[in-house]
């Protein structure tokens, strides 16, 4: 009997064991549990990235040095697009061939503008020269008087000049062209006239003269005629 009760103690030892590891397994268990809830608990919180003020600076750097490259590429397709203007458009003229129809239109027209501005440029400058080169040069009418001054005044160096007389024949009866003391010269002038010339002014100087009887109130035609009845009383 002893023995039997030995032996029923002895098999339940391993029992004991048995119990007590699942116990262990049990305990770690939930030791790993507690220390996932405290990692958890203890894992840091991510505060969001707040933005800088060098992280500002960085990004504007970044959009000027975008802009830049847009503005390099904007400019470069410009050039390319456009048609050289002055000169060099006549020299490097583009090629036809690579041209739409559309594009050889608007590239005519362009050309055209360009034509004609550099028109108007050399008209203008052309005008100024010439306004340059008649103020600075004597007018007609001194021409003309400076003419019969110099036949009055001195003979010698005197030299016919059809044009100067052309000019003196015609305005010889107009008072705000030839003033009365330079009349007086041209009166004796006229005496030489020979020809032509001669029988012209004659027939002048009576027009004038018939004239100024339709106009007795009018002084410029009463002054022409005035001198018209001189020049027919010399030269008749």
């Amino acid at each position: 009997m002893a023995k039997d009760k030995s032996l029923k103690s002895g098999s339940n030892l391993p029992k004991r064991k048995k119990l007590d590891s699942n116990a262990e397994t049990t305990m770690d268990a939930e030791v790993k549990k507690k220390r996932k809830k405290m990692e958890v608990k203890e894992a840091p919180v991510q505060i969001p990235h707040e933005t800088t003020a060098a992280d500002k600076k960085q990004k504007k750097d970044k959009k000027r040095k975008k802009k830049q490259v847009t503005e390099k590429t904007h400019t470069k397709q410009t050039e390319i697009s456009d048609p050289p203007t002055g000169p060099e458009a006549t020299h490097e003229p583009e090629r036809e061939e690579d041209l739409s129809p559309e594009e050889k239109r608007v590239l005519e027209r362009k050309m055209k503008k360009i034509l004609k501005k550099e028109e108007k440029k050399r008209l203008k400058a052309e005008g100024e020269t010439l306004q340059k080169t008649e103020a600075s040069g004597p007018t007609a009418s001194q021409q003309a008087l400076d003419y019969l001054t110099c036949w009055a005044e001195n003979r010698t160096e005197w030299k016919f000049q059809k044009t100067r007389q052309t000019w003196l024949l015609q305005h010889s009866f107009d008072s705000e062209k030839i003033p009365d003391e330079k009349f007086s010269v041209l009166l004796q002038y006229l005496e030489g006239l020979r020809g032509g010339a001669r029988d012209t002014t004659v027939q002048k100087a009576l027009a004038l003269v018939e004239e100024s009887g339709q106009a007795p109130e009018d002084v410029v035609v009463q002054q022409r005629a005035h001198r018209a009845r001189e020049v027919i009383q010399l030269l008749s």
